[in-house]
């Protein structure tokens, strides 16, 4: 989860975790890793560039620790909104932290 911390939306300039765009990280018997997440809309145009720069994060920890595939599960139920993000998000987005 911190190196998918280093994964910027393009758009927000915020990153994936902090707002809560990672649902769930999983791992298999032969350590190949799916990340299951969603996108702020279904249109998100820049949607490939995140996956990208995801498998990019994860190669450069598959340096230091023995992963297999990475795979990216873009998943739209439950619908992402504003309160899955960290407070940090909110603060630097303007978002108020209701």
């Amino acid at each position: 989860m911190a190196q998918l911390e280093n994964v910027v939306d393009p758009e927000l300039g915020v990153d994936i975790v902090n707002l809560g765009l990672v649902y769930e990280i999983k791992l298999d018997d032969q350590d190949n890793v799916t990340v299951v997440m969603t996108l702020t809309s279904m249109g998100c145009p820049l949607a490939g560039t995140i996956v990208s720069d995801i498998k990019t994060a994860l190669s450069e920890l598959q340096e230091i620790k023995e992963i297999g595939e990475v795979d990216v599960d873009i998943v739209w139920s439950p619908p992402w909104d504003k309160s899955m993000m960290s407070r940090y998000a909110k603060l630097a987005l303007g978002v108020a932290d209701n």
